[in-house]
C-alpha cells in the first residue's frame, strides 16, 4: 500500500485554515438535516414494489438504519483519530495513501456529490410541481434557483449556512412527527392485498429495497467533512466520545443516526397504518398530496447540507496539492473555501440539466458506497499499521461491526452490479477515470508547475 508521502504536503502552500464556528448541536443538525431528505417519502414506495409484505418492510429498515450507524461509528473513530477538514478523503489518504484519496475527491466532484446536490434539487422541482403545476423547463429552472440560492447562503458563512440548517432540521423532524401522530390517529386499513410487483420476496429483491433505504438514510458522513470547522476540539478530554473535533462528533452521529432510524421507522409504520403494501407500492410520492409543504421543506434542508459540506472534501484535496489550486482559497471576508463552493454547484447544474435524477442516484450510490466499504476497512488498517495513533474513540463491537458492514456492503453492491448493471459500471467507470488524472496531477503538482492547475 503507498503510504503518503511528505512531498505531498510541501507541494503547496499550507492553505489557510477555515475557523470553528459549529457547536454540537449545528453537528447533529448537519446529521439528521442531511440524512432526512425526500427519501422517506420516495423510498417506501420503491421498497413496496421489491418486498411482498410488512415484517420485510420493517425489517430491511432497521438493517438500513443498522448498517449506517455502524458506518458513523467507524467515522466516528476515524475523525476522533484526523480531527481535519475534508473527512473521508482525509481517512482514505492516512489509511491507504494519496492514490486512494484522490480518487474518493475525483469522484465526490464528478458524480457522487455532484450527483446528490442536483438530485436534491430535481426532488424538490418534482415536489414543487404538485403544489403548482410546471413543465420541465419550468422545473428545471426551479430547480437551479434553489441550488444556487444554498450556494450563495454557504458561500457567505458555514454559521449562516448552519443556521439555516438548524431551522429546516427542526422544520421537518416536526413535520415528520405530525405526519405520523396524524396518520397513526386515523383508522388502519381494512384488509392486505399483497403488492403486485412483488408477490414473493427473494434475496435479489431484498438487495433492491435494502439499496433504495441505504440511499434514503445517506448522509451521516458529510458531518466529517466539516469536521474542522467544529468549536471546541479539545472540550471534555476525559469523556471519550467527546475528545477531539470527531469526539463531539461521534455523539453527535450516535444522536443523529438514531434519531433518523427512529423516524423513518415510525414513518413507515404509519403509512402501513393507513395504507396496503399494495397502495404503498402504487404511490409514487407517499403523503405529497397532503403534505409536500413539509417534504419541500426537508429536501430543502438536504440540499443546504450539501451546499454546507461538500465542497470542504475538494478544499482538503487542493490544500494537499492535488486538485486545482483555487479549491483551497478561502474567502478573506467570509472564511468560506468560496471558490470549491461555486465549482461544486455549478457542475451540479451541470448534471442536473443534462441527466434525469432515476440515473443520477445510480451512479451516486454505487461509488459513495465503494468508499464507504474503503473508509470502514481503512479502521481495521489502521489499528494494524499504526496501532500508536491516539483514537479517543473507539468503535464499537469492533472487529465485528466493521466485518458485518464490509460483508453486507460488498453483498448489496454485487447485488447492484447484477440488477442495475449500466448505471454500476458507469459509476465505477467513472471512479477509474480518476487514475490517469492523478497520474497527471502527481507528475504537474511541484512548486515549478503548480500556476497550471490554478
Amino acid at each position: 500500500m503507498e503510504s503518503p508521502p511528505k512531498a505531498v504536503a510541501e507541494m503547496t502552500a499550507p492553505a489557510r485554515e477555515l475557523a470553528r464556528r459549529l457547536s454540537l448541536g449545528d453537528s447533529i443538525a448537519i446529521v439528521v438535516g442531511v440524512m432526512i431528505g425526500g427519501g422517506i417519502f420516495l423510498v417506501p414506495n420503491l421498497v413496496a414494489r421489491a418486498l411482498p409484505s410488512v415484517p420485510l418492510i420493517l425489517g430491511v429498515w432497521v438493517l438500513a438504519g443498522a448498517i449506517s450507524l455502524i458506518g458513523a461509528l467507524a467515522c466516528a473513530e476515524l475523525g476522533a483519530a484526523f480531527p481535519s477538514t475534508g473527512g473521508l478523503y482525509v481517512f482514505l489518504r492516512e489509511a491507504y495513501g494519496p492514490l486512494a484519496a484522490f480518487l474518493c475527491g475525483w469522484s465526490s466532484f464528478t458524480v457522487t456529490r455532484g450527483a446528490q446536490s442536483a438530485w436534491s434539487a430535481v426532488v424538490f422541482s418534482m415536489y414543487a410541481s404538485y403544489l403548482v403545476p410546471m413543465g420541465p423547463l419550468a422545473s428545471k429552472l426551479l430547480s437551479l434557483t434553489v441550488l444556487a440560492i444554498f450556494t450563495w447562503v454557504n458561500y457567505r458563512g458555514a454559521k449562516l449556512g448552519a443556521i439555516i440548517m438548524n431551522s429546516f432540521t427542526l422544520a421537518k423532524v416536526v413535520g415528520a412527527l405530525v405526519i405520523i401522530v396524524a396518520a397513526l390517529a386515523l383508522g388502519g386499513h381494512t384488509g392486505q392485498p399483497a403488492a403486485p410487483a412483488a408477490s414473493r420476496a427473494s434475496l435479489s429483491s431484498f438487495g433492491v429495497a435494502l439499496i433504495a433505504c441505504l440511499l434514503a438514510y445517506d448522509g451521516w458522513v458529510q458531518l466529517s467533512f466539516v469536521a474542522g470547522e467544529i468549536r471546541d476540539p479539545q472540550r471534555n478530554v476525559v469523556r471519550a466520545l467527546t475528545i477531539g473535533t470527531l469526539g463531539v462528533t461521534a455523539r453527535a452521529l450516535t444522536i443523529g443516526t438514531l434519531g433518523v432510524t427512529a423516524i423513518y421507522l415510525l414513518a413507515n409504520i404509519a403509512y402501513l397504518h393507513v395504507l396496503t403494501v399494495a397502495e404503498i407500492a402504487a404511490s409514487d410520492h407517499v403523503g405529497a398530496t397532503v403534505v409536500s409543504v413539509i417534504i419541500l421543506l426537508s429536501i430543502l434542508g438536504t440540499l443546504n447540507g450539501c451546499c454546507l459540506t461538500i465542497p470542504r472534501v475538494y478544499f482538503a484535496q487542493a490544500a494537499d496539492g492535488l486538485f486545482f489550486r483555487r479549491f483551497a482559497d478561502v474567502h478573506p471576508r467570509y472564511g468560506t473555501p468560496a471558490f470549491a463552493i461555486v465549482a461544486q454547484s455549478v457542475w451540479a447544474a451541470v448534471l442536473l440539466v443534462t441527466g434525469s435524477y432515476e440515473a443520477l442516484i445510480d451512479y451516486a450510490l454505487f461509488g459513495i458506497w465503494v468508499f464507504y466499504a474503503l473508509m470502514v476497512a481503512g479502521v481495521m488498517v489502521l489499528r494494524r499499521r499504526r496501532a500508536d495513533l491516539p483514537r479517543p474513540y473507539r468503535m464499537w463491537g469492533y472487529p465485528v461491526t466493521p466485518l458485518v458492514f464490509l460483508a453486507i456492503t460488498l453483498w448489496f453492491l454485487g447485488n447492484m452490479l447484477v440488477t442495475r448493471p449500466g448505471p454500476a459500471l458507469a459509476g465505477l467507470g467513472l471512479i477509474l477515470t480518476g487514475i490517469p488524472a492523478y497520474l497527471i496531477w502527481k507528475r504537474c503538482a511541484h512548486p515549478q508547475s503548480a500556476g497550471v492547475w490554478k
